[in-house]
């Protein structure tokens, strides 16, 4: 009897104990912070809070799985691009999410958007361009006007875009440089795109002959000047135009077309070399502009001889 007495005790003691540590765990979570009443009622607690923390890491965890699954047979290039797009989606994700885990959790999360509108009017007038900037990066990463890996042309500089933010564009000049473009550039700006249709561009290397030269020899001598070049593309086949009868040149362009136009700087180069060579061993002048000047004297007058 004496023994059945104390196991019941003890029982009655470990329910105790055990009803006690969750009401303590359970005051712990429902610690916290309210504000309003009625339908207004906002109440974040130590429990909403870990629960937002544990969506949070989930969620990295979840985007952070399906990025590795979804670039490990990508390229280089194409993993940019997904990566780009992936940003937005990642910023998404989160915010929804948060407000998904506040509402299951009896949250009211009206109020809170209703005041996030009315912060954000006051906040969107003190940062108009970050906003312009956030704004340019989403409609980029929704219309693909721009991605990773494009050549574009901003302000007279060239760049290769190496990644696309949010807020900011980062590319790599010719001359190895970063160069670091708001977003709303894309938006209020004049872009050019040079690789947005296609990655093959056309290129031209200008270039005046001496009035009396033998056209077509000169025109031949270009177009050879191209061959055994491994960076121009045999199709589109090159071409020679004849532009204009300058002032003291006639003017000749070949174009061709490469397919990588961030280095065309190089490949110009290449070709003005072997035009000057072609020229010289062919005797075909290129001329410099020049001026003939004329100086009329006229006979001076002598004065009249006065006493």
């Amino acid at each position: 009897m004496v023994e059945i007495l104390i196991q019941d005790t003890e029982q009655e003691l470990a329910q105790t104990i055990k009803r006690n540590v969750w009401e303590a765990i359970s005051d712990v979570l429902n610690w916290g912070f309210h504000w309003g009443e009625g339908a207004n009622h906002i109440q974040i607690t130590v429990g909403t809070l870990l629960l937002v923390i544990f969506a949070f890491v989930a969620t990295s965890y979840v985007l952070g799985l399906v990025r590795k699954l979804y670039t490990r047979n990508l390229n280089e290039t194409d993993t940019h691009k997904f990566i780009s797009v992936f940003k937005f989606i990642k910023y998404l994700s989160y915010v929804i999410v948060v407000f998904a885990v506040l509402s299951f959790s009896g949250v009211n999360v009206t109020p809170v958007l209703a005041a996030s509108a009315a912060l954000l009017v006051g906040v969107g007038l003190a940062l108009q361009e970050l906003f312009q900037d956030v704004l340019g990066g989403v409609f980029i990463m929704l219309d693909k006007s721009l991605q990773a890996g494009d050549i574009i042309e901003v302000e007279g500089k060239v760049g290769r875009v190496v990644d696309i933010r949010l807020r900011t564009t980062r590319a790599i000049t010719r001359d190895d440089k970063v160069l670091i473009i708001p977003n709303h550039k894309f938006i209020s700006d004049t872009v050019y795109n040079y690789t947005q249709n296609h990655k093959q561009t056309r290129e031209t290397v200008s270039v005046g002959v001496a009035y009396g030269s033998d056209t077509t020899l000169v025109k031949t001598l270009l177009l050879k000047s191209l061959e055994k070049d491994s960076r121009i593309l045999s199709r589109p086949k090159p071409f020679v135009l004849f532009e204009d009868f300058g002032d003291s040149a006639l003017m000749f362009s070949v174009n061709f077309f490469v397919s990588d136009s961030f280095t065309d700087p190089v490949v110009k180069s290449d070709i003005r070399f072997r035009i000057d060579q072609l020229f010289r061993e062919h005797n075909i002048s290129i001329p410099f502009p020049q001026r003939d000047v004329h100086l009329y004297t006229r006979p001076t007058q002598e004065l009249p001889k006065t006493d």
